[in-house]
């Protein structure tokens, strides 16, 4: 799915949905909120030390380790219940591992949002790097238009560009400042650029300001940038899309063919085989039954494969939802049905309430030989 959308649309899986950029951007929504604006930011940090200093930069942290640990109470409450998890971290009842893994997502949260921030893009993930191999000059990718920017520089509002000499652009530099990577995308499409069009909302404002028609940065591909037709649908489009929809109706099939039931037969590895007060032949087993449904299933329990072949212990077991049960069993069978001291039996559990619930496994039947 990431390779068939980023043929389409570039990065957009970066520049919108990546958890690193989303928490970034909240972590900057907060940090805009108490310290101001960028240059109100900047400021701020030549400042020397005072109270109000000391008290934003407090607050600022504050709130940043507040949504880290958020973040990392939710990560660990995906495998530890969620209400229990709060109660027990606060009551120090909570094992070890709870705390660790609370602390390290929280930890990773904090540092990535909020220090490293573009750092993780530019050197830590591997999408940057092989994106190359997926665009292509039809991909509609957030581009700088030179055909009507350039030449650039200052002027004021209301100076006719083409009398004056000059392109489209101003040269205000706030499609740099506002993008998360710190790239100028007047240098054209570069690996840094996560596709979070900051830069397209931040130069369309200056455009309306200017009395200038938007798009000056827009979504758009190589070709319209060369006056070139663009199409939407290429050799490499269909590629992606035929194995991304095999994925997805081998997914579907899974599911439909899904048993929501499991059982497995293991054999008694203490002995092969035993001679009961009846002089029949024994084998002991472990079965063990997951009941994967949400409800409650009462198996009733069978065993095939050899005449007169029977279950000696329970043969009704219930399991819970979302239970793995151990049954212990034995089986015996009479030794004159045994032709070979190998046989194949098979294990059957029928649901009692649910009727298309039927579970089956393969097992060996040891006895003496002949």
């Amino acid at each position: 799915g990431l390779f068939f959308i980023t043929t389409l649309f570039g990065r957009v899986w970066c520049g919108y949905t990546c958890p690193q950029t989303v928490w970034t951007f909240i972590f900057m929504w907060v940090e805009e909120r108490i310290e101001g604006s960028r240059n109100q930011r900047m400021k701020l940090d030549k400042a020397p030390r005072s109270g109000t200093k000391i008290l934003k930069k407090s607050a600022k942290h504050t709130v940043w380790l507040l949504i880290a640990l958020a973040t990392g109470l939710t990560f660990v409450g995906y495998f530890y219940p969620i209400r229990e998890l709060i109660a027990d971290l606060f009551t120090l009842q909570a094992n070890g591992w709870a705390y660790f893994w609370v602390v390290f997502f929280t930890a990773a949260t904090y540092l990535n949002a909020g220090w490293m921030r573009e750092q993780v893009c530019l050197y830590m993930c591997p999408y940057a790097r092989f994106q190359s191999v997926m665009f292509d000059p039809d991909t509609r990718v957030v581009s700088y238009d030179p055909n009507r920017g350039e030449p650039r520089g200052g002027r004021k509002k209301g100076v006719d560009p083409a009398e004056a000499g000059l392109g489209d652009c101003i040269d205000c530099g706030q499609c740099v400042q506002v993008c998360p990577t710190g790239i100028d995308i007047r240098d054209g499409l570069q690996y840094e650029c996560i596709g979070c069009a900051l830069c397209i909302d931040a130069c369309d404002e200056i455009m309306d300001k200017m009395d200038y028609p938007r798009g000056l940065i827009r979504y758009t591909t190589e070709n319209e940038l060369e006056g070139k037709s663009s199409k939407l649908m290429r050799p490499r489009t269909f590629g992606y899309g035929a194995v991304l929809g095999l994925m997805l109706a081998a997914i579907v099939f899974t599911i439909a063919t899904r048993v929501p039931g499991q059982m497995d037969a293991l054999r008694d590895r203490g002995a092969l085989f035993s001679f009961n007060g009846e002089g029949r032949v024994e084998n002991s087993y472990t079965l063990k039954i997951a009941n994967m449904t949400e409800v409650p299933q009462t198996f009733s329990l069978s065993v095939e494969g050899l005449d007169g072949i029977r279950i000696l212990t329970d043969t009704s077991v219930t399991v819970q939802s979302g239970e793995n049960r151990s049954l212990p069993t034995v089986v015996d069978v009479a030794p004159d049905v045994l032709t070979q001291s190998n046989n194949e039996i098979f294990f059957r559990a029928r649901s009692d309430t649910d009727e298309t619930l039927i579970l089956e496994t393969e097992s060996r039947f040891v006895g003496p030989t002949r």
